[in-house]
């Protein structure tokens, strides 16, 4: 499994990636054929209060999963987004 995050116009922290990481592979754990995930971290605009945007991007061997969330920090725009990634996960899985 590979997990690629791209932090765009800043560089990520460790503790950063950590969390993200750990939201990816619980998603792993729901659907065992995703292949890989991309996450993009971004900084909207710096002087607005809910800037952080975070993008997953699932591929599985059936299908493929996006999500982008906004919102005042990375950890709880990643939180959001695989919140929604789980939900989209479940639903496909039950076709």
């Amino acid at each position: 499994m590979n997990i690629q995050i791209q932090s765009i116009h800043f560089s990520a922290d460790k503790q950063l990636k950590d969390f993200i990481n750990k939201k990816v592979d619980k998603l792993i754990e729901i659907d065992d054929s995703i292949i890989n995930a991309e996450v993009f971290l971004k900084v909207d605009k710096p002087e607005s209060h809910d800037n952080k945007i975070v993008e997953i991007k699932l591929h599985s061997s059936n299908s493929e999963y996006f999500a982008k969330k906004q919102s005042n920090s990375f950890e709880a725009s990643a939180d959001l987004a695989s919140q929604a990634l789980r939900k989209q996960i479940i639903k496909n899985k039950e076709k």
